[in-house]
């Protein structure tokens, strides 16, 4: 601990032993604040100034330290003073001793519990920065809940201290005058029961939910202000209109289906989106192929003196099609339609927050009305705005599988995801492959280690890894394509047949009627919700890729059930988007997979973590496989085996990382995996063998040392 925070807490210590040592409780008590009013009463008369003054000075310090008698001292301000100026010094005076326990609090304490405890606390964070005020402006107006526990609780949040104190001030306004106004009758009352009667206390809880009740208001006055220009229907040909077919918009139209209520789903382009048709299927069927033909070239180290393998590009890519056509039935209109879902073909248009334009494939318009709209209309190939890049021709992760020729030489611009997975599979493939990124290193969003893991496998395998290159121009030189990059000393020139776009995705916002409705978007070009996924419209709703912050398959179809619940069910009870436990994988070889923080994350937001890493080199199964690389990497709050994030590098790491993720989910420690029986040999004893990494840097050392006593005892 800082001297500084020594200092303060040895004062408030000595001042609050002071205080009991001297007797002071036994002086703010009901009987002898009655006993000696007469008294209090004369040295007012005499000396008013200096009564209010240090009668001001000790409210404060009481408050301030958290000692009992804050009660008794504003019936005697009452007894004293009088109502009017009673009331105004116990305001004051309560106000600024509220809010220097709650800064003694937040010096002293807040770092601890939130590096302890933050993410535990996270919910409670979010809700403060959002709505901070208002929970205290409740709390204020309940005297159920003790008000030091308030001002002490306040200090360990993100709520600004100009905020709690004029909150206290107004909040506790209330109170004050109740019991300012019992302390003019001080000689009456015989007890403290005598101000608190059952009326009374009802009428405190009826302040404390009038902020609630005024905050529904408020939304119900928002929402009245935003469909001002619009004019609702009478009735309603739909509960929910979908917009988009992709992971969310599929699983939004389904849980609406399920529920029995009337829903229609509307696609642009193709049932399944972009996952099924141009994304994570037909890339993980590339994949497979370009891994397969990597193991084979690996002969050698599986016994065998040679493997030989003949292939067509033309071959492979028609096989990836296979596969789409093989899983698109999941996806398809006649599997919605048998279960409830109205599908159509045509592109959605809102006309207003209730009514849907659809222009239909054949070229029929129709308009539906609707009480909720979802809109998950998912993303689209982020293209940057290059010299030349129009001109010249380019490819990007929608267009590239309509390729039958394998490019000779492809550039592959980006080092997210989709960069690494698709340039890494077209070197595997026999292309010679380019990967140009800006940022220092590939997949920026892991830790340096997993980067240059991945990166000296791309170079050991022939991909071009130029990190700290800024693609400046592509130009055509003498019938040769070119892309001109800056670099740190100036500048390269590379020479392609095709090149691929993979910097990002950008949210599909426009051409469906959000600008004409005036829906807000974020900074990121994501349409802007709140918690429940709502838009500015509440009967609106947003889920996938074009709501953020995620933009995965899973996140998406888990945005979906939150946007059809609360949009079906949001009169009776709404549920907030929970994104705690979020897991990620990368696929390419070695995988790379992830859930929750990893140490760059935790080291740039200040987060004390503890780090246990187990290397997969050392696992029997990933020996026979002739697979053993990477690790398993898990972060635990320090001196627990509280899970913070995992990260697991190497074969299978996306199915590894479920065990992970559970754990998170279900506040499951490194104990419980330790303790956990797992099938040898196989990949997933690397997750208990990571536990074991923890429980033996936790070994009780000084305990062992006597065991082994104990046992050279028994040995005679």
């Amino acid at each position: 601990m800082r001297k500084s925070k020594l200092v303060v807490l040895a004062g408030i210590a000595v001042a609050v032993g002071a205080f009991f040592a001297l007797g002071g409780h036994r002086y703010l008590s009901f009987e002898q604040v009655q006993a000696h009013q007469a008294a209090i009463g004369a040295w007012y008369e005499s000396h008013p100034f200096v009564t209010a003054l240090c009668f001001f000075a000790l409210y404060v310090a009481v408050t301030g330290l958290s000692l009992p008698g804050a009660t008794i001292l504003t019936l005697a301000a009452g007894a004293i003073f009088g109502l009017g100026w009673g009331t105004l010094i116990v305001s004051f005076a309560s106000s600024i001793g509220a809010t220097l326990a709650f800064l003694a609090s937040r010096f002293l304490l807040r770092d601890w519990v939130q590096s302890k405890f933050g993410t535990t606390l996270k919910r409670i964070n979010d809700g403060v920065e959002r709505e901070g005020a208002l929970y205290l402006f409740t709390l204020r107006l309940i005297p159920v809940v003790p008000f030091f526990v308030v001002n002490l609780a306040m200090g360990l949040t993100p709520l600004r201290a100009r905020t709690f104190y004029w909150v206290s001030q107004v909040g506790m306004l209330a109170g004050t005058l109740v019991y300012v106004n019992a302390g003019t009758q001080l000689a009456r009352l015989e007890s403290l029961s005598g101000i608190l009667s059952p009326g009374l206390i009802g009428a405190f809880v009826l302040l404390g939910l009038f902020p609630l009740i005024a905050s529904k208001a408020i939304d119900f006055f928002k929402a009245r202000k935003v469909y001002a220009r619009w004019t609702k229907p009478a009735k309603f040909d739909r509960n929910m209109v979908v917009i988009g077919a992709g992971s969310g918009g599929l699983v939004a139209a389904l849980i609406a289906a399920v529920v029995k209520a009337k829903v229609t789903l509307i696609e642009k382009h193709e049932m399944g989106g972009d996952c099924l048709n141009t994304g994570c299927v037909p890339s993980k069927a590339l994949i497979k192929t370009a891994r397969v033909l990597a193991q084979m070239r690996r002969a050698k180290e599986y016994g065998l003196k040679s493997a030989e393998v003949e292939f067509d590009f033309a071959d492979v890519m028609e096989r990836v099609q296979r596969v789409v056509k093989t899983i698109e039935p999941h996806d398809s209109v006649e599997r919605y339609t048998s279960l409830g879902v109205e599908c159509v073909m045509g592109e959605a248009k809102m006309l207003s927050p209730w009514e849907v334009e659809i222009r239909e494939a054949g070229g029929a318009t129709r308009t539906l009305t609707t009480r909720s709209i979802v809109i998950a209309a998912g993303a689209a190939p982020f293209v940057p705005p290059i010299p030349g890049l129009d001109t010249i021709g380019y490819l990007t992760s929608e267009s590239l599988w309509s390729l039958r020729t394998l490019p000779k030489r492809l550039v592959v611009l980006g080092g997210g995801p989709i960069g690494c997975e698709l340039a890494q599979a077209f070197c595997r493939l026999g292309a010679k492959v380019t990967q140009v990124e800006m940022l220092p290193r590939i997949m920026i969003r892991e830790d340096p280690e997993i980067s240059e893991m991945v990166t000296n496998k791309f170079r050991e395998e022939g991909v071009d890894v130029l990190v700290g290159h800024k693609a400046k121009q592509f130009l055509q030189d003498d019938g040769r394509k070119v892309l001109v990059c800056e670099r740190e000393g100036g500048e390269v020139r590379i020479e392609f047949d095709a090149v691929l776009v993979a910097v990002g995705r950008a949210p599909r916002v426009t051409g469906y009627g959000i600008e004409e409705l005036g829906i807000p978007l974020t900074k990121t070009r994501t349409v802007q919700t709140n918690e429940y996924l709502q838009t500015i419209y509440p009967n609106i709703y947003a889920c996938g890729d074009v709501a953020g912050p995620y933009q995965f398959t899973h996140t998406a179809s888990h945005q979906a059930w939150y946007a059809s619940v609360n949009s079906l069910f949001g009169g009776l009870k709404k549920f907030r988007a929970d994104y705690s436990v979020i897991p990620w994988a990368t696929f390419t070889d070695p995988e790379v997979a992830r859930v929750g923080l990893n140490e760059t994350e935790a080291n740039e937001k200040g987060i004390p973590v503890e780090v246990s890493v187990y290397g997969i080199d050392d696992l029997d199964r990933a020996i026979a496989d002739e697979e053993a690389h990477g690790f398993v990497k898990v972060l635990t709050v320090p001196g627990k085996d509280t899970i913070l994030g995992a990260t697991i590098v190497g074969e299978h790491a996306g199915d590894l990382i479920a065990e992970f993720v559970t754990a998170m989910r279900h506040g499951l420690g490194l104990n419980k995996i330790l303790g956990t029986i797992h099938i040898y040999p196989t990949m997933v004893e690397a997750n208990k063998f990571a536990a074991g990494v923890w429980k033996k840097a936790h070994a009780p050392q000084a305990w062992l040392a006597r065991i082994e006593k104990f046992h050279t005892w028994m040995r005679g």
